[in-house]
């Protein structure tokens, strides 16, 4: 059942329909745009050229600056003889709460590991054992070793460059960097048939252009920028989340952020991206400690430190606010000098680079914002609510996550969800149409000025505890900040899509007055049967928040 609502915070900004910015001085012409170079942009676009389609990629900075190449840990898919999709789809489903969509996770776990063999075969190497097997780990939430990685450590790296290598070996893949994009152009029907960019240096001298296209994938990755500890690079300040809003889809489950319960904290890192300490690590058996040296998750979870990531999450934020420190420790040093280079040295690298040695000294961490299990609704074949716009990866919410993602399931999601896409649009691609002038209101954007203000707000009120109080005292200051305009750049519309996320999240956790999976209310300690089910934000006329929510059945 579906029943529309209205956000019942007053204080939230307005928001644009469309950013201001100058016309499109140079367009070029494609069958399919996909826009984002992680590893759903990259392998939605190897499977679009295997269909026969021309294909042009834009990214945001340069194609390896996204998030995928950060990802430490793995992938998991059923690789082992012993394991099963059913066991696979049973712990993705627990680490959910009650929110995923079976038909989602059944399609992730049965199509998984046919991805994977994909990927070996466009040349990604993932570690083996002396015998050629595949060496597989056992991360949070898991109950299974199904975790394949790369460079003990180094998996988002690896495949980002098996994907990349292969793109460049393709000449029908135009790859376009230092492309921003701002806003989806419509046909006359409705149906999505290009995007707004700027590209730095080309066209006219301000680089707004055009890019038409017979369909368009949105593979942007995620919207760590909110806040002002993340583990996501500077780039993921949630522009296509933002685009689609702007143009009318839906999107949902955007309250649900993942905080890593394990970024490295030091003194040295002075960039709003916290180094990641994998929870592979956890894996191979390192314990969580406070300052006392006591494993404070054992009997918090039958998993102890590989609980779901939610649950140490809290479970750390718990030791934090009663001891009033900033970290607790990760105590690696049983595992040895010796295993920790081999299977970790990414890892070993970062923090001896920072002065502290894992073989011999505590780790020091704390949970940063680390992944959207919300995004731009999609079908399982990756289709929005605007016909003609696809959105796979971080940037969609498949219904694979549920109210918190488990642990290698994104890389996953990718490849699975991006080949659905491809064959979807292979199927029935129409005609390029033209585009039709936007209408409403001029557009317009807010100063670059209040990003860091941004930040901190949310991370005050609507960071890993949240409350109506928070949540109103964050919906204020937004309103405050949404007020400050400023004229057309980079910084200016990025800062306006942070603005755009950051009020639709706010406006989702303040609406659901329980606790579940990774949105924690303080003043809602439960998970309730009332709230079983998603909020679908959308942007009125006026700019206004709209929510749906709709039951599961």
């Amino acid at each position: 059942m579906l029943t529309e609502r209205m956000s019942h915070l007053a204080d939230l900004p307005a928001l644009p329909r469309r950013l201001a910015a100058a016309e499109p001085g140079w367009t070029e012409t494609t069958d399919v745009l996909v826009v984002g170079s992680g590893v759903a942009g990259l392998t939605a676009a190897l499977h679009l050229r295997e269909a026969g389609l021309h294909v042009t990629v834009v990214t945001k900075v340069n194609i390896n600056d996204g998030s995928t190449r950060w990802a430490q840990g793995g992938i998991a898919a059923v690789l082992d003889p012993l394991d099963t999709p059913e066991a696979h789809a049973f712990d993705t489903e627990i680490a959910g709460v009650g929110l995923c969509d079976p038909a989602a996770v059944r399609v992730l776990v049965e199509e998984g590991p046919a991805r994977i063999r994909e990927l070996m075969r466009m040349g990604a190497e993932f570690d083996r054992h002396a015998d050629g097997s595949l060496m597989l780990t056992r991360e949070g939430g898991h109950r299974a070793d199904r975790i394949v990685h790369a460079g003990g450590d180094a998996t988002g790296a690896e495949v980002q460059r098996a994907l990349h290598a292969a793109v460049l070996r393709d000449p029908w893949i135009r790859l376009v960097e230092h492309a921003l994009v701002l806003d989806l152009l419509r046909a006359a029907d409705g149906r999505a048939c290009g995007i707004t960019l700027h590209v730095l240096g080309e066209g006219s001298e301000d680089g707004v252009g055009a890019i038409l296209a017979r369909a368009v994938v949105l593979a942007t990755g995620g919207m760590g920028q909110i806040f002002a500890s993340t583990t996501n690079p500077a780039v993921s300040t949630g522009d296509g989340v933002a685009l689609a809003l702007r143009a009318g889809a839906r999107v949902t489950d955007v309250e649900f952020v993942q905080f890593h319960p394990t970024s490295f904290v030091t003194a040295s890192v002075t960039s709003a991206q916290r180094p990641l300490i994998s929870e592979a690590l956890r894996g191979e058996g390192a314990h969580l400690v406070d300052e006392t040296g006591k494993r404070f998750m054992v009997g918090q979870h039958e998993l102890a430190e590989l609980a779901p990531r939610d649950v140490v999450a809290k479970g750390i934020h718990r030791v934090l606010r009663a001891t009033g420190a900033d970290h607790v420790y990760l105590d690696a040093r049983h595992l040895g000098r010796e295993f920790l280079e081999q299977r970790f040295p990414t890892i070993v690298a970062s923090t001896r680079a920072a002065g502290v040695d894992p073989a011999t000294e505590l780790i020091p961490v704390a949970p940063a914002a680390h992944y959207a299990s919300g995004g731009v609704r999609t079908d399982l074949h990756g289709r929005t609510s605007i016909a003609g716009l696809y959105a796979c990866g971080e940037v969609a919410c498949t219904g694979v996550h549920g109210a918190n993602r488990l642990a290698s399931n994104s890389l996953l999601e990718g490849l699975v969800f991006s080949r659905r896409i491809a064959d979807d649009i292979a199927r029935d691609l129409p005609p390029q149409a033209d585009p039709v002038a936007p209408a409403g209101e001029p557009g317009w954007v807010v100063a670059p000025a209040i990003r860091g203000d941004l930040q901190r707000a949310m991370t005050r009120g609507a960071g890993v505890l949240r409350s109506a109080d928070s949540l109103a005292a964050t919906a204020k200051e937004l309103a405050r900040l949404g007020e400050q305009h400023g004229v057309p750049h980079n910084a200016a519309w990025e800062a306006t899509n942070l603005l755009t996320v950051a009020s639709t999240l706010v406006a989702s956790a303040a609406e659901r007055r329980e606790t579940r999976g990774c949105h924690w209310r303080e003043d809602y300690p439960n998970a309730l049967d009332e709230w079983r089910g998603h909020l679908l934000d959308a942007i009125d006329g006026k700019g206004r928040i709209t929510q749906t929510f709709e039951e599961m059945a």
